[in-house]
């Protein structure tokens, strides 16, 4: 019985004293900086970022459109099309018609039933607010009943951007 109490104590002391002579052989010092630093490679220098208010704000979308082109912005406009138009004269479907939609009051067409938030909210549909609607609607606009995710790629908003501002009689030079 006292060869194996004392074994087990030997075992024990062996394997904390290895634990210890390796910690001081191989003492490693973590560094102050990580050694692998990613480096940002400006792909995307459109972001949505939250402001104290908890609407969001566009940035920069103005300068991927010259990155950004129309027939992308046609595919885009798939995810679109199901619920809006967007030929000239089309009829509303789930959604407003989207045919001159630049330059359009938000909530101004006489023969769509838009949500109290979107009525409410006013503002002209200019590039970046479009931008800053499509990366997020909920957010953007609360309470309208649009129930879209939104787009988070912003090269991919800017090609959408882009077909809707060529799908409308007086285009805005974006590129």
């Amino acid at each position: 019985m006292n060869k194996i109490i004392v074994s087990i104590i030997l075992a024990i002391i062996l394997v904390i004293g290895i634990n210890k002579i390796t910690e001081v052989i191989y003492n490693v010092k973590k560094p102050e900086k990580s050694v692998y630093q990613v480096a940002n490679t400006g792909t995307s220098t459109t972001s949505a970022t939250e402001t104290d208010s908890g609407s969001f704000q566009a940035e920069d979308i103005m300068a991927l459109f010259a990155s950004a082109n129309i027939a992308d912005g046609e595919k885009a406009f798939k995810k679109c099309a199901a619920c809006h138009s967007i030929a000239k004269g089309g009829a509303n479907k789930i959604g407003p018609a989207l045919y001159n939609v630049i330059g359009r009051q938000a909530g101004s067409l006489s023969d769509y039933k838009y949500s109290k938030g979107m009525i409410t909210y006013g503002k002209k549909w200019t590039p970046k607010e479009l931008d800053g609607f499509l990366t997020k609607p909920k957010d953007w606009v609360k309470g309208t009943k649009m129930s879209f995710a939104g787009i988070k790629n912003p090269k991919e908003r800017a090609a959408l951007i882009l077909y809707m501002n060529k799908n409308t009689d007086k285009p805005l030079s974006l590129q």
